[in-house]
C-alpha cells in the first residue's frame, strides 16, 4: 500500500551510510532525490528479480535524478559478493539498526502472502538460471537476519524531508519504476499504489505486480 505524507513531514537527520564498496552515501543527498530501499539477505531471489527491472530502467531513473540505495540485513563481506551485480549503492546493516529506525519490520506474511508465490516461483527460475551462467552468486542456506522480512521503500529530498513511503505487505510488495518515476515528479498516484493515468500511459513494467 502507497502512503504519502500529509501535514507535518517526516524529516530524516542527516547522517553518511558507507556502500559494501566504502563509497560514501550522504542521506539526504544535497544534489538528488534518494529513493531508500529496505531489502532482505544478500542473493534474495525475490530482490534480485525486483532489481532487474531498476537496472533495465537505470537510465530513466537517473534522469530524474534519483540516487538508488539499498539496505539489506546482510554482513558486509557477504554482500559485497553481490555488489557487482548490482549498478546501486549497497548498504550492510546485519544488526537492522536503520531497519527500526524506519519502522521495517518482519512477518511470516513475506512468504506466506498468496501475492507473493507466483514472483518467488519466477525469481528462483531466474536465479537458478543467472547461477548457473555464473553471473550471480547464491545466496546463503541459513542467511543472516532470517528469510521473513518484508520490503520498505523511502523517497527522501534533499532537505531530508520524506516524499512518499511503502511499506511491504509481502516480500514481492514494493514501488514499480512507473510508480518511482510519477512520485519523483509530483504526480499523483492511485489508492493501492498505482501510477497515475498519464504515467501508466507510458512504459509500464510487465509483470512487475
Amino acid at each position: 500500500m502507497l502512503y504519502a505524507y500529509e501535514g507535518p513531514v517526516m524529516q530524516v537527520a542527516a547522517r553518511q551510510l558507507a556502500s559494501v564498496t566504502d563509497q560514501p552515501i550522504p542521506v539526504p543527498d544535497p544534489q538528488r532525490l534518494i529513493h531508500l530501499q529496505f531489502r532482505r539477505f544478500a542473493g534474495c531471489p525475490v530482490c534480485h528479480l525486483h532489481i532487474g527491472t531498476l537496472i533495465r530502467r537505470r537510465d530513466e531513473i537517473d534522469a530524474a535524478g534519483i540516487r538508488e540505495v539499498l539496505v539489506f540485513h546482510s554482513p558486509a563481506e557477504e554482500l559485497r559478493e553481490h555488489a557487482p551485480s548490482v549498478p546501486f549503492d549497497l548498504v550492510a546493516d546485519p544488526d537492522k539498526r536503520l531497519y527500526r529506525e524506519f519502522g521495517v519490520t518482519e512477518a511470516p506474511r513475506a512468504l506466506l502472502d498468496p501475492r507473493v508465490w507466483p514472483a518467488i516461483l519466477r525469481a528462483v527460475v531466474r536465479s537458478v538460471v543467472q547461477i548457473l551462467r555464473r553471473r550471480e552468486r547464491p545466496p546463503s542456506v541459513h542467511p543472516h537476519g532470517g528469510r521473513i522480512g518484508l520490503p520498505a521503500d523511502f523517497l527522501i529530498a534533499p532537505d531530508g524531508s520524506v516524499l512518499a513511503h511503502r511499506y511491504g505487505a509481502h516480500a514481492y510488495d514494493q514501488w514499480s519504476v512507473d510508480e518511482l518515476l510519477a512520485l519523483a515528479a509530483g504526480q499523483d498516484t492511485g489508492p493501492d499504489g498505482t501510477a497515475s493515468p498519464r504515467q501508466r500511459a507510458g512504459r509500464s513494467d510487465a509483470g512487475q505486480k
